[in-house]
């Protein structure tokens, strides 16, 4: 590993895996040029060195402007729940990055991606992954598509329920099938590893927790920390429509939850599923991020 003159670009830092990623860069002595999107958003990563830029994901001239003379960027595309063409703007977000970044001249990508990416069909939210994955694979920058495994951090709505009523509600069925997770402050890490490594080639990675968990796993966490019996309810899938009323899902985001629900339950969505993909694994135990969101809930 050396430092550059130049910095590395990072993405999505007002959320989890892009803070994550640029405080790994920060701390391991490396330049950082934060890209936001609201420039007041940036002030914490201005007072820690870091470059900032303001970009638009969907604007190739901004993002352009925020990719030059980088040493590599880490990309994090949002996707936004509430808009009925949200797969469409996923895609022109998709057509944004690759544009800008080969305009910019970017040596390198890591771009952050999703277990099932490899699937071609009956994988929902996901096929917005699969997109950004094929125009920005066309485009010839040099990418490393980050397939990480469920978040850890998606359990926390359900979590906070579990602390108040003893039950812990849950899309994944069965209950006891385990499968790969990963905490968000892993899938940061393991972008910044990345993007110091030497590599010019094209391909994906894909990132899980030390071990596999399952719902029972979540509960037996719960109960632990707040010492109190914990049940797991599997939601059937009729009931799904209204457990996410709170999360005000557009009618083309609920459908897409539910294809990849299904998928996921019926294991036609897979971290083994495409040999070709490397395999990572983070160190953060879900024992540590569970117990942590219980904490939170707790009084005193």
């Amino acid at each position: 590993m050396t430092v550059s003159s130049l910095p590395y670009a990072v993405f999505g830092v007002t959320g989890r895996t892009g803070a994550a990623a640029a405080d790994a860069l920060l701390q391991a002595g490396q330049r950082v040029r934060v890209v936001v999107r609201n420039p007041a958003q940036s002030q914490p990563w201005a007072d820690r060195g870091a470059e900032v830029a303001v970009a638009d994901l969907t604007d190739v001239a901004s993002m352009t402007r925020a990719l030059r003379n980088v040493r590599g960027a880490y990309v994090v595309c949002p996707q936004q729940y509430g808009r009925e063409d949200l797969f469409e703007q996923a895609a022109w977000m998709a057509d944004a990055v690759a544009k800008a970044a080969v305009a910019a001249g970017v040596p390198r990508l890591v771009a952050l991606s999703s277990v099932g990416a490899d699937r071609d069909c009956k994988i929902g939210w996901i096929g917005m992954n699969r997109v950004f994955e094929q125009r920005v694979g066309d485009a010839g920058v040099p990418t490393i598509f980050l397939r990480a495994a469920y978040f850890m951090e998606n359990w926390t709505p359900f979590v906070h329920q579990a602390v108040r009523s003893g039950t812990l509600p849950t899309f994944l069925a069965p209950p006891q099938r385990r499968i790969p997770m990963v905490a968000t402050l892993d899938v940061g890490r393991a972008a910044a590893a990345l993007l110091q490594e030497e590599w010019t080639q094209t391909r994906a990675v894909t990132l899980t927790g030390p071990q596999d968990y399952s719902p029972h796993d979540v509960a037996a966490v719960v109960s632990a920390t707040i010492h109190k019996p914990v049940d797991v309810a599997v939601l059937p899938p009729a009931d799904w429509p209204l457990a996410l009323a709170g999360a005000h899902f557009s009618k083309a985001a609920l459908a897409g939850f539910t294809e990849m629900t299904v998928g996921l339950n019926s294991s036609h969505i897979d971290i083994k599923s495409d040999a070709s993909a490397a395999q990572r694994a983070g160190t953060t135990a879900l024992e540590q991020v569970i117990a942590a969101i219980a904490r939170s809930q707790q009084p005193g």
